[in-house]
């Protein structure tokens, strides 16, 4: 016999644990769209997109659990292990000052500088590029924002943007 037919069922299966977590969230997200009303194709109701998307998810959440209960899958603690928490960790404090600059400073002088903190600190981008690009996406994303979908955003203290 192979060794594809011995595979066991192992509570600490991090796929398996994933796939019922996302079983759970699709079911979840069906219960919401039928809460909702679905209405009918030709005129749907505001559950209709959330109720099929919930199926969906549900339908991906079974493959990863059969693939799981079929072929195995790594424990939780190969999952963590050699995980270096330094740069996810500077992302979360980047973001979380990004929220609270956001209303003080506005969209322009609040997400320039946290660009160049990302593009600089997360994975080093030489000047000479991080100082374009941190510049020029926020500057089109406001561009996009404000003048083509007409999105109120925050112009903070100095009314920019």
């Amino acid at each position: 016999m192979n060794d594809q037919s011995n595979v066991k069922l192992r509570l600490n299966n991090s796929e398996l644990w994933g796939g019922i977590i996302g079983l759970g969230l699709g079911l979840f997200v069906i219960r919401s769209g039928l809460k909702l009303k679905l209405g009918t194709i030709n005129d749907p109701g505001s559950g209709y997109v959330l109720f099929y998307t919930g199926i969906l998810m549900c339908l991906f959440a079974a493959s990863i659990i059969v693939a799981s209960l079929t072929e195995g899958g790594p424990t939780f603690g190969s999952r963590w292990k050699d995980t270096r928490w330094t740069k996810p960790l500077l992302v979360i404090v980047c973001l979380t000052a990004f929220a609270f600059a956001l209303d003080m400073f506005g969209f322009l002088l609040s997400a320039i500088p946290l660009m160049l903190l990302l593009l600089r600190l997360i994975d080093p981008v030489r000047w000479q590029l991080a100082i374009p690009i941190g510049v020029l996406a926020p500057l089109g994303m406001w561009w996009v924002l404000k003048r083509m979908l007409l999105i109120q955003l925050p112009s903070g203290i100095f009314q920019i943007g």
